[in-house]
């Protein structure tokens, strides 16, 4: 299996993470991941073709927010919250009280 390259936040810019959010699909993935603390791959519940989530997941992945990891069998996703909390102080907690209708901390 190869491996998933993550880009470091320090190479991410604020547009390439805003542009990454603006997607409904991707909010509700975030949104997912927030709640779950992680979604195996295959798993998300979103009302979209495997091939358009994989998409999805690969902006998500280039913009830095989520990280992919290999769990035995199974690829698990997972919202790089410390870090970009770290990058961009105070963007997922204030995105993810909108999407998930409470603060998130």
């Amino acid at each position: 299996m190869r491996q998933t390259e993550h880009p470091s936040l320090e190479a991410v810019d604020l547009p390439t993470v805003l542009d990454a959010l603006a997607d409904p699909v991707r909010l509700e993935v975030i949104r997912q991941l927030a709640v779950a603390d992680g979604v195996v791959l295959g798993r998300f519940q979103v009302g979209v073709t495997m091939s358009t989530l994989s998409h999805h997941l690969s902006v998500l992945l280039s913009s830095g927010l989520v990280r992919i990891s290999q769990q035995g069998k199974y690829r698990r996703c997972e919202l790089r919250m410390t870090e970009v909390e770290s990058r961009f102080p105070g963007l997922l907690p204030t995105i993810l009280a909108i999407v998930c209708g409470q603060p998130f901390a």
